[in-house]
C-alpha cells in the first residue's frame, strides 16, 4: 500500500513524494515521560547551548555509538579483570551524552533533518545494542541466553516503536516512566553494585542473571501491552463498515 502510493506520488507530482516520505517523521509526536526527562532535558539544552561550533551532531551520534561499543567490550574484558566494570559505566555515561545530546544540539541550532536524523540515530542503536548485549554475554556477569533474550526484546521493542511512528505518529521515547536513561542508570549502578558483590541470593545467582531477568520480563510484558494496545486503536481507527 504504501509503496503504491508512493509511485502513484512521483508520477503525479514529484513535489508530493518529499511529503509523502517525511510526514510520519517530521509530523510525529514525540512522547517522553520518562522518570528524569524533565531533568534530563533542561541539562541536555544547558550544554547544546554551551557545546562549541565545532562539534555538531554527527560528531555527537559518533561519539556515543563508538561508547557503547566500548562499554560491550568492557563487559567482554571483566571476564579476566572486574575493573573492566568501572571502565563500563564511563562508557555509559558519554554514550548518554552522544545519543541524548545530538538531537538537543540540532533542534537547538535549528539545523535538524529529520529523516536522516530517524535513521541513523536507530540502525546504530541497533548495532550499539548487539555490541552491549554481547558484551554481557561474554563477561561471565550474566548467562548467554539470558543477554541474547534481552537483545531479541529490545529489537521488537524498537520494531513496534518504529511501527507507531509511522501508523499513528507517536514516536514513543519511553515506556511506563522508563526510558534509556534510565536503563543507563540501573545499568550502571548495577555495575558498581557487581563490581562490591558479584554474587547475590544466597550464592546461587548472579547479579545480572537476576537483574536481566527481571528487566527481560518486564519488556517482554510491555511488548505486549502496546502491541495489543495500538492494535485494537488502529482496529478502531480503521473499522470496515
Amino acid at each position: 500500500m504504501a509503496s503504491a502510493l508512493i509511485e502513484f506520488c512521483e508520477q503525479a507530482n514529484p513535489e508530493v513524494l518529499g511529503q509523502v516520505r517525511s510526514a510520519t517523521v517530521q509530523g510525529e509526536k514525540r512522547i517522553q515521560a520518562s522518570f528524569l526527562a524533565s531533568v534530563e532535558k533542561r541539562v541536555l539544552v544547558w550544554l547544546a547551548e554551551r557545546t562549541p561550533t565545532a562539534v555538531n551532531s554527527d560528531h555527537l551520534t559518533l561519539l556515543g555509538f563508538a561508547a557503547q561499543i566500548m562499554a560491550g567490550a568492557s563487559y567482554a574484558l571483566a571476564r579476566v579483570d572486574r575493573y573492566w566494570l568501572l571502565a563500563a559505566v564511563g562508557f555509559l555515561a558519554l554514550n548518554w551524552l552522544g545519543d541524548s545530546l545530538d538531537g538537543t544540539l540540532a533542534r537547538v541550532r535549528q539545523r535538524q533533518r529529520p529523516r536522516y536524523g530517524f535513521y541513523v540515530d536507530h540502525i546504530i542503536d541497533s548495532f550499539g545494542a548487539l555490541a552491549l548485549m554481547g558484551g554481557l554475554a561474554l563477561s561471565g556477569y550474566m548467562h548467554p541466553w539470558i543477554a541474547i533474550g534481552l537483545l531479541v526484546a529490545f529489537l521488537l521493542l524498537s520494531i513496534q516503536s518504529y511501527l507507531a511512528t509511522h501508523t499513528l505518529g507517536e514516536f514513543r521515547l519511553s515506556f511506563w516512566n522508563f526510558g534509556p536513561t534510565e536503563l543507563r542508570v540501573l545499568l550502571a549502578v548495577g555495575n558498581l553494585a557487581l563490581f562490591r558483590w558479584p554474587v547475590m541470593l544466597k550464592g546461587c545467582y548472579p547479579l545480572f542473571d537476576v537483574g536481566g531477568a527481571i528487566g527481560l520480563a518486564g519488556m517482554s510484558l510491555t511488548l505486549i501491552f502496546f502491541t495489543a494496545q495500538n492494535t485494537w486503536r488502529l482496529y478502531r481507527e480503521e473499522r470496515i463498515p
